[in-house]
């Protein structure tokens, strides 16, 4: 298995060669990336606005199964962008001995970069196509006032970021795993 080690403990890499320093860097960035709009929904949950209007020009107030839904998404949204730290961990070539069935195991590499490029795929069609009224402008009618869409812009723009960033940790990953390595 020429330049590959298995580990014991199940807390040692598989491979030998080096995760890329900016690698490391991207899959400590990715939660920030999310973090603004999940503070962002957390407001609204928790009772304000945040600028946002309602049908009638009303500010628009969350409360009961969509305030819960809103909390859920973003739990959800942060352990998500969490999990792109497998890419850059030994966990993510090496699975845990306390896993049933599968601990102490090798990592396939497609087993990490098809679901990390399938999952940045629909981020990058999720934030990009999903929310074109967003970024061409079309939000701002539902906002209390420009500034109220500049913020939510600003909370909400940085998602733009994370399908490319998981592309290239995926990228990275593959090349690292199962891709030629240039010394």
């Amino acid at each position: 298995m020429g330049g590959m080690t298995i580990s014991t403990s199940g807390l040692e890499p598989v491979t030998q060669r080096r995760v890329p320093r900016w690698a490391e860097r991207l899959a400590h960035a990715i939660p920030f990336m999310v973090l603004p709009s999940g503070l962002w929904r957390l407001a609204v949950a928790s009772g304000f606005s945040m600028g946002g209007l309602d049908d009638a020009g009303r500010p628009a107030v969350v409360h009961g199964w969509g305030a819960a839904y809103l909390v859920a998404v973003t739990l959800l949204s942060e352990v998500i962008a969490l999990s792109g730290f497998a890419l850059v961990r030994p966990w993510g070539e090496l699975t845990p001995r306390w896993l049933p069935f599968i601990g102490g195991r090798p990592v396939r590499p497609t087993a990490a970069t098809v679901p990390a490029t399938l999952g940045a795929v629909a981020l990058i069609l999720i934030w990009t196509v999903g929310f074109w009224d967003v970024w061409s402008g079309g939000q701002s009618s539902r906002m209390a006032s420009p500034f109220w869409a500049a913020v939510f812009t600003a909370c909400y723009a940085p998602l733009n970021l994370w399908g490319p960033a998981l592309l290239a940790l995926a990228w990275a990953y593959h090349r690292r795993r199962a891709g030629r390595h240039r010394g």
